[in-house]
This record gives C-alpha cells, sequence and structure tokens, in this order.
C-alpha cells in the first residue's frame, strides 16, 4: 500500500508538472504569436508609407513667412537656351514670387526672348497670383551687378542662382525652410572652404578649397551664391558698404563677388553659413573653376578680402541640412 500511494503521488506530481509546462509552452506561443502579428502589422503599415513617399510628393512644409514667399535672382551671360530653361523649370516651385535676371549683356534683351519668358511665366499660376518677372539691366559689365540693390524687391527671401544649375523645385523649397529658421545668414548648396595656410609663415595667410576639401574635411566655411538663400538687406550692404577697391578688383578679374558675398555676410553676422543637401543639375558648359590656376587665384581673393575687412570673419562649420522626409533612416 505504501508503495502504491508514493507511486500515485509521483503520478500525481508528473501530470501536475506536465500542465504547468504545456501552460507555459501555450503562453510563450502566444506570446510569440502576438510579436510576429505585430511586426507584420507594423512592417505594412512602415511598408505602405513608404510606397506612398516614393509615389507621392512629401508634403511641402510651410513656415510662419509662407505667404510672402521668395525671389529669385538668376545672373546670365549669353546663354539663352539656358536661361530659357531655368526659368521654366523654377517657375512651378510653389512658394516663388518673382524672378530678376540680372541682365549685364551690351544688348538688351530680344523681343522674341521676352515673349518667351513672360509666356511661361504666365502659363503657370500659383494660387491665384502669377509669378512676376523682371530684367533689371545694366550698363556695365561687372560680377557686381548680381549683388545690385533691388529697389522694388518685395520678399525678404532671395535666392541668387546662375542660369546653368537647376534643383529640384522640393530642395529650393526645403532651404527656403531652413532659410527661415536662421534668416540672417545664407543657405546654399555649393559649400567651400578655407584654412589657415601655414606653409608661407606667421599664419596669417589662407588657402581656398574646393568640393574635394570640403568632402574630405567635413567642415565648410561658404556657401557659394551661385545657389543660395539670403537676406535682401545684404544686397544693400553690398552695394553701399563693401569696399571700393574689392569691387573694382573683382570686376577686373571677373571672379570671387561670391566669395565677397560670404565675407560680407559673415562680418555681418559672425555666424557660419549652412549647408543644405540637394542633387545639383549641370546643364551648362565647365565654367571658370575648370581653368588652371582656379585654386590658386580663389585663394588671392581669400587673403586680399581678408586684409581689406581687416581679419578673417568666414567661420567654419560642420552642420548640413539634410531633408529626414526623403531618407529611410535619420
Amino acid at each position: 500500500m505504501r508503495g502504491s500511494y508514493f507511486f500515485n503521488r509521483w503520478i500525481e506530481q508528473r501530470v501536475r508538472l506536465l500542465a504547468i509546462s504545456a501552460v507555459k509552452s501555450f503562453k510563450i506561443k502566444l506570446l510569440l504569436f502576438f510579436c510576429v502579428g505585430l511586426t507584420l502589422i507594423v512592417f505594412s503599415t512602415s511598408a505602405s508609407s513608404f510606397f506612398l513617399w516614393n509615389n507621392q510628393a512629401p508634403a511641402p512644409y510651410y513656415g510662419p513667412d509662407f505667404r510672402k514667399g521668395y525671389s529669385i535672382v538668376m545672373n546670365t551671360w549669353k546663354r539663352y537656351d539656358l536661361l530659357k530653361q531655368s526659368i521654366k523649370h523654377y517657375s512651378s516651385c510653389p512658394r516663388l514670387d518673382s524672378v530678376h535676371i540680372v541682365w549685364s549683356e551690351p544688348d538688351p534683351p530680344s523681343d522674341s526672348l521676352l515673349k518667351y519668358l513672360y509666356h511661361v511665366v504666365k502659363s503657370v499660376p500659383k494660387d491665384g497670383h502669377q509669378v512676376k518677372l523682371k530684367f533689371d539691366i545694366n550698363k556695365e559689365d561687372s560680377l557686381n551687378n548680381r549683388f545690385k540693390e533691388i529697389k522694388d524687391l518685395e520678399s525678404d527671401a532671395v535666392f541668387s542662382i546662375d542660369d546653368d544649375v537647376i534643383f529640384p523645385c522640393s530642395s529650393v523649397e526645403f532651404a527656403f525652410d531652413v532659410w527661415q529658421s536662421a534668416p540672417d545668414t545664407m543657405v546654399g548648396f555649393v559649400p567651400r572652404v578655407h584654412w589657415v595656410d601655414y606653409s608661407k609663415g606667421g599664419g596669417s595667410k589662407f588657402k581656398y578649397g574646393g568640393w574635394w576639401s570640403v568632402w574630405w574635411t567635413g567642415t565648410y566655411s561658404m556657401v557659394l551664391s551661385k545657389a543660395a538663400f539670403f537676406h535682401k538687406k545684404y544686397f544693400i550692404l553690398y552695394t553701399n558698404q563693401m569696399p571700393t577697391s574689392l569691387k573694382e578688383y573683382i570686376t577686373k578679374n571677373r571672379n570671387c563677388e561670391d566669395i565677397a558675398m560670404s565675407f560680407l555676410v559673415a562680418n555681418a553676422t559672425g555666424a557660419p553659413p549652412i549647408w543644405v543637401k540637394g542633387k545639383i543639375f549641370e546643364i551648362g558648359s565647365t565654367g571658370i573653376s575648370s581653368l588652371g590656376g582656379h585654386s590658386e587665384k580663389r585663394s588671392e581673393c581669400v587673403n586680399r578680402f581678408a586684409s581689406v575687412f581687416g581679419r578673417m570673419p568666414l567661420v567654419s562649420t560642420s552642420v548640413k541640412a539634410v531633408d529626414s522626409r526623403n531618407i529611410w533612416f535619420w
């Protein structure tokens, strides 16, 4: 009887353990099933969002001054096909208010060119208003013309652009948003850098670095005005306060007006510019940057400007603004 009692107790314990084990196994399986189901739901939601991103343009973000929009000031020189292509593209950008074409050629724009460009901007109505188009005619051929004060410029934000570069409207609109967060600084797509040239001795000389220098060091101190936002007040400062000797130097050498504007803004703010990541499409032929001795000439400009300003106002930074709506991970 005693042996039968212990045997029955053993059977009872085994059954109890098996029951507990079965319950635990069921709970584990239920938990795993729940986790897998939740993962599938999250993945399907993320996947639908992903495909939505790739099939539709991201919703634009409108800052506090979106009604005011921005103006494009475009520098051009005897490249009428490129000018037509650029104006046609940028006219479709949502918050563009006006386009000012800096014209420094000896002959005025032809009637056929005027007719085509005015037709282009009028054919793209935006929320009940038309993009305004104006030619700012200059008698003198000088790179300083692109920064002359524009009396009838209504918007505070200026997007300075060359006629041979194209950026998607989404990138331009994002750069405008970034500029609204820091309206006193320059916000642009083309970064450049300077550094102290210790090989010259004394540490008072500087060198200019192009894109590969920015890529290698991860820093920059300028954004070129071939594609940059800044406040219209800097046109007034450039016209009235930029040293005459520097403007004469720029006219004579046909170079470095973009560096001069970077110096002007940095000198006024004491702050670095902001580089916005964007895809650039070069639609023109190779410019002066491909000519021999270009970096040396730019370095000469940097040193001359620093000498006239009495100091080096450019501030280096490694910050880059990226539109996170267009990337997977951030």
